[in-house]
């Protein structure tokens, strides 16, 4: 499913902030966010750009990187500037709702339409690695590309998961791997989110030779596509504090009956592969959990570290298909924690 970084959003409640005069806070979706006080009534629509969204350069949205008392100008924003979690007067804040007029946009747009396109609205992306290598050649087709769906985005998916057996798993903060033998050419890739990566002196590739993760694969007939999060010095700080970059198993596709395996079957395959699996943190046989409550276990912080954790992905031990996200039931909950101390 697409992420919608800007779209029409419904408030659903405001709640006063204890303190604070010019300010309140309303709800939306999943998300809450601090408004100016009385810009929105409960059933008024606005504008919501979620957290990593890089706002369009238009005069509605130049308060947000323009220095008080300065005069807002084109072509300020900051090369980094991206929609963050703070807190306002102590107040939780995640994402920017404008109202319709302030964009000049018409009233009568349906919810949930998705402005992304329309407005030129930008996605953040973590920098590359230390070493992240060169690009070779376009992500390949056979295989999904690595990408969660936040929970706040859809808390529709929590009514599709209520009841499933469920595994929620640690979401390790590094950068995202696929490794495979392309069934159409028999050629084996290390990608990064997005691309192939060239054989070098780089992280990913480094990872491919310490685990010998090409003849792994083609010991298997090719048939496996390996997911995994690649931690360690050099990449997001290290903030798991390893001695040397590893890999976190999180999921295998079968390239050949075109699914993902569930999760016992991914961990037996790793294990077979000597391979660490990410870790578990939670599991039952009915979920029940609410956001709030998958927020709560999204806290903590890395074994052996001081360092907050990232957050957690959720998913039925058995794969199932997502009506909310057309496609495959997985989605992740991002610790708030995680979400203030980030500086970059």
């Amino acid at each position: 499913m697409k992420r919608k970084l800007a779209s029409v959003q419904r408030v659903l409640e405001v709640v006063p902030i204890a303190g604070a005069d010019a300010i309140e806070a309303v709800r939306i979706n999943g998300w809450q966010c601090v408004v100016k006080k009385g810009t929105f009534g409960v059933g008024d629509r606005g504008v919501f750009f979620e957290i990593d969204a890089i706002p369009p350069d238009l005069a509605a949205m130049r308060f947000l990187w323009t220095a008080k008392g300065a005069e807002p100008a084109e072509g300020t924003r900051p090369a980094k500037f991206r929609i963050r979690t703070m807190k306002l007067r102590g107040c939780l804040s995640q994402g920017l709702l404008v109202t319709l007029a302030e964009l000049d946009l018409p009233a009568d747009l349906p919810d949930g339409d998705d402005l992304t396109e329309r407005l030129g609205v930008g996605k953040y992306e973590p920098p590359v690695p230390m070493g992240g290598g060169d690009l070779r050649c376009a992500f390949p087709s056979c295989v999904p590309k690595t990408d969660e769906m936040r929970v706040q985005s859809s808390p529709e998916v929590l009514d599709e998961l209520r009841g499933l057996a469920y595994v929620a798993t640690l979401k390790c903060d590094g950068t995202s791997a696929t490794f495979l033998v392309d069934p159409f050419d028999g050629t084996f890739h290390a990608c990064g989110r997005n691309w192939s990566i060239t054989e070098g002196n780089n992280s990913y590739w480094a990872v491919a030779r310490r685990y010998d993760l090409e003849a792994k694969l083609r010991a298997c007939g090719g048939r496996y596509a390996l997911q995994g999060e690649v931690c360690g010095p050099g990449i997001q700080k290290n903030p798991l504090g390893l001695a040397a970059l590893g890999l976190y198993v999180f999921s295998v596709y079968d390239l050949v009956a075109a699914r993902f395996l569930s999760d016992e079957e991914m961990r037996a395959l790793a294990a077979e592969m000597g391979l660490d699996a990410v870790p578990i943190v939670e599991q039952g046989e009915a979920f029940a959990h609410d956001q709030e409550a998958l927020l709560a276990l999204a806290d903590g912080v890395y074994p052996g570290t001081k360092n907050p954790r990232e957050g957690i992905v959720i998913r039925p031990r058995a794969e199932v298909f997502s009506r909310t996200l057309n496609g495959r039931l997985s989605f992740k909950a991002i610790s708030n924690r995680y979400l203030l101390a980030e500086r970059d």
